[in-house]
């Protein structure tokens, strides 16, 4: 089982609004961040502050805001600050050796035995095993969505479901379903390979097509599932950033019982017009701290790919910290 969650409340002092503002942050920007990197949430009115986490990385987040706060008289925060005082101060560091007691989840599949690399790999899988919705939020290369095939996988050979559903949004980089040629299941093909290659290597490639052909695996374009109710399923909606906030309730008011939900995605690559909220985004901001929903951030360092790979993620974060600033 995973830590049960705690709260602490206390008071930043001295009360002083400009300090305050200068803590939180632009439309609490700052706090928001925070939580991101230590998978915790924070509430406050006015000087007055309650972090909702496990018991260890409440007293960390606690010790963070103080010192942040202490730094408030002297300087201005902005992302950029925030982001080296987090790695300076070592909290992150501290925050992953403590997630590093969770126990381990190891799945055994047919090319050998898959566990997570690193602490929040571990955490992602232990979270999916104690969970019934899930969400992986990363850039790419973290593990996500292979870790989560990988899950679903194990639930079908142990038969604690009956299928696997796979679904993801018709929104890519500009393309439209329509420009495709071809059946519904082979226009949606192309958006579901990183799913299929995960599958292939984890069952073979004869062993998917006789589950797909048996409907035990079952390919559905978000925009089929409205009024579907999904029990005994394992469910993993890729590419979340690219859902509306409609489509993302949507998605998650099928969950029926025995069934598991993922939901994979990167908010740092959203293909929707720009004045569409991304459903993802969203479900961050409303479903935090609801219980039976775990969410695990990937950050760069959890990239398993080519060592390159890594550096172009950190150095695209780096360039766009340095845009917004």
């Amino acid at each position: 089982m995973t830590a049960p969650l705690s709260h602490r409340d206390f008071a930043l002092q001295p009360d002083d609004v400009e300090r305050l503002a200068n803590l939180v942050g632009p439309f609490d920007e700052h706090l928001r961040q925070i939580e991101l990197r230590l998978g915790v949430e924070i509430n406050n009115r006015g000087n007055l502050f309650r972090v909702i986490g496990d018991d260890r990385t409440v007293e960390l987040t606690m010790r963070l805001l103080h010192e942040l706060y202490a730094s408030t008289e002297t300087e201005t925060l902005d992302a950029h600050r925030l982001n080296l005082y987090l790695q300076q101060s070592g909290v992150e560091a501290l925050h992953e050796r403590a997630a590093e007691g969770a126990q381990e989840v190891v799945i055994r599949v047919k090319r050998g035995t898959i566990k997570g690399r690193g602490p929040n790999q571990a955490r992602y899988l232990h979270a999916v095993a104690t969970h019934d919705i899930n969400f992986g939020i990363g850039p790419a290369g973290t593990g996500k969505t292979y870790l989560a095939v990988a899950s679903a996988v194990d639930a079908l050979e142990d038969n604690r479901v009956q299928r696997i559903i796979l679904v993801r949004p018709a929104v890519e980089a500009g393309e439209k379903l329509g420009f495709l040629p071809g059946d519904l299941t082979q226009k949606v093909d192309p958006y579901l390979r990183p799913l299929y290659d995960a599958l292939y290597e984890m069952l073979g490639f004869e062993k998917v097509a006789k589950l797909i052909e048996r409907n035990v695996i079952e390919i559905a374009p978000l925009a089929y599932m409205r009024g579907r109710t999904l029990n005994d399923s394992f469910v993993i909606l890729d590419e979340a950033q690219n859902t509306t906030v409609e489509q993302m309730k949507m998605f998650l008011t099928r969950i029926g019982f025995g069934s598991v939900a993922v939901v994979t995605g990167d908010v740092t690559q959203i293909d929707l017009p720009k004045h569409v909220r991304s459903g993802l985004r969203d479900a961050i901001d409303v479903l935090r701290g609801v219980d039976g929903i775990s969410f695990t951030f990937f950050t760069a360092r959890d990239v398993v790919r080519h060592p390159l790979v890594q550096r172009i993620v950190r150095a695209y974060e780096s360039h766009e910290r340095g845009a917004k600033e």
